[in-house]
């Protein structure tokens, strides 16, 4: 269920009127609803109940201490993309047990913090990050846990920007050059290989291109098995995709029977060729834990008619959500007041001086100056991405619980923006 509605007419997150947050928090805000995201997490963990299995937050897409928070009370662990997040990890309470590190350019740095606080495992993406993390685990005194990222060439039919498992992509380790590479990896003394991982892409509708390469994943397991180099984990990644309310566009499958399904492919497997061998499986969600719980609340500034276009120009811009002039990525707009009226057709514009400054074109809303908007399923790649372009101070965030609003990033002040800054001085 959705727990952003109508509610006598006005629209709501759970039990508090959006109104009485633009009121209280100003605009632009971040709205996430707490229910929805411990919904949409327990839905993979309820699928993995009584497996072996980890569901590691993809936390790229939203890294608010607050939900951060929220999911490592729930038994979340995270997948992260630098030393940044894995301290955000520990801030918010989170286990450095249960944290994958991903990314194709990790520092001697990073390398040192993760293994420092024992991370669960290294998600490796070439030889020379091999190489490097095994010099630095010796200097340390320890071994690195490893899985390789495996690039499938699997074809995830998504925007090009956001695949990630095909052969051009910057990301993971050939499949014709897997078994060389694991080959290399068990004769480093200071690795120890513990699994595999594959990640091709992100908001995938169908999830056949997933299952797709998880079998290409069970290829590789089974030829390293044969060679004596047995893997103790298999990360599917994450990728799985939400309803962003885009016409002709089919809803994804729900995340548990996906994760049904995998299950069903590795039981399988481990029947027909591994005589009751378990593995442990990793997923890696992101977007489809965070994506539908937030919407970006915005205020109307002016109304412009102009010669071939109508503008409705909000108080939020591209550097508060960059998506779509990024991906051109198309996100629901809708009027915080509820109206039977079709209204004029806009492109919703923010005040950044840029023409690519642009949140939705050529929608029908019946909106006037002074109204509220929402810019709906917001809460995946949203403020994670947000800018201080403009010297525009990023947005408030709060989250909703019941009737109750949590601030959990007040809104940045222009000082705060220039007080890393000096001049030079004669």
């Amino acid at each position: 269920m959705s727990h952003f509605d109508y509610q006598n007419g006005v629209l709501h997150a759970e039990g508090v009127a959006l109104p009485a947050i633009a009121e209280q928090f100003g605009t632009p805000t971040y709205v996430y609803s707490k229910a929805q995201l411990l919904e949409n997490f327990d839905a993979y963990a309820n699928a993995c109940a009584g497996r072996d299995a980890l569901v590691c937050y993809a936390m790229k897409a939203n890294s608010n201490l607050a939900v951060l928070n929220l999911l490592a009370q729930r038994g979340a662990g995270f997948d992260i993309v630098s030393g940044g997040e894995l301290l955000r990890v520990i801030a918010a309470g989170g286990d450095p047990k249960k944290v994958i590190f991903s990314g194709v350019g990790k520092s001697v740095d990073e390398m040192r913090l993760a293994l420092e606080h024992d991370i669960l495992c290294f998600n490796v993406e070439s030889i020379p990050e091999l190489h490097r993390l095994n010099d630095v685990a010796g200097a340390l005194g320890k071994k690195a846990r490893v899985s390789l990222r495996v690039n499938p060439n699997v074809d995830p039919k998504t925007h090009p920007y956001i695949a990630t498992g095909l052969k051009a992509s910057k990301f993971g380790v050939a499949f014709s050059d897997a078994l060389d590479t694991y080959r290399m990896a068990a004769q480093l003394p200071h690795l120890d290989v513990a699994g595999i991982d594959c990640h091709i892409g992100s908001q995938l509708l169908d999830d056949a291109p997933l299952l797709e390469a998880l079998d290409r994943l069970i290829e590789l397991i089974d030829a390293l098995a044969a060679e004596g180099i047995h893997l103790h984990h298999v990360d599917v990644g994450g990728g799985l995709g939400i309803d962003y309310g885009v016409a002709g566009e089919e809803a994804p499958a729900p995340a548990g029977d996906y994760v049904t399904r995998v299950f069903r492919r590795v039981d399988a497997w481990r029947t027909e060729r591994h005589a009751g061998k378990g593995i442990k499986v990793i997923f890696e969600p992101g977007r489809s834990i965070v994506g539908n719980t937030g919407v970006l609340l915005t205020k109307v500034e002016f109304i412009k008619h102009g010669e071939e276009k109508n503008f409705c120009i909000v108080d939020a811009a591209m550097n508060d959500m960059a998506r779509p002039a990024l991906y051109e990525a198309w996100m629901a707009m809708q009027p915080v007041k509820q109206t039977s009226a079709a209204g004029a057709v806009f492109d919703v514009v923010g005040p950044i001086c840029e023409s690519g400054d642009w949140l939705a074109r050529d929608r029908a809303l019946p909106v006037e100056s002074g109204d509220l908007l929402v810019m709906k399923t917001a809460g995946a790649y949203g403020m994670a991405m947000a800018s201080n372009y403009n010297t525009r101070g990023r947005a408030a965030e709060v989250i909703v619980d019941g009737n109750q609003v949590h601030l959990v990033r007040r809104r940045e002040t222009p000082a705060e923006l220039f007080a890393l800054e000096s001049v030079i001085k004669d």
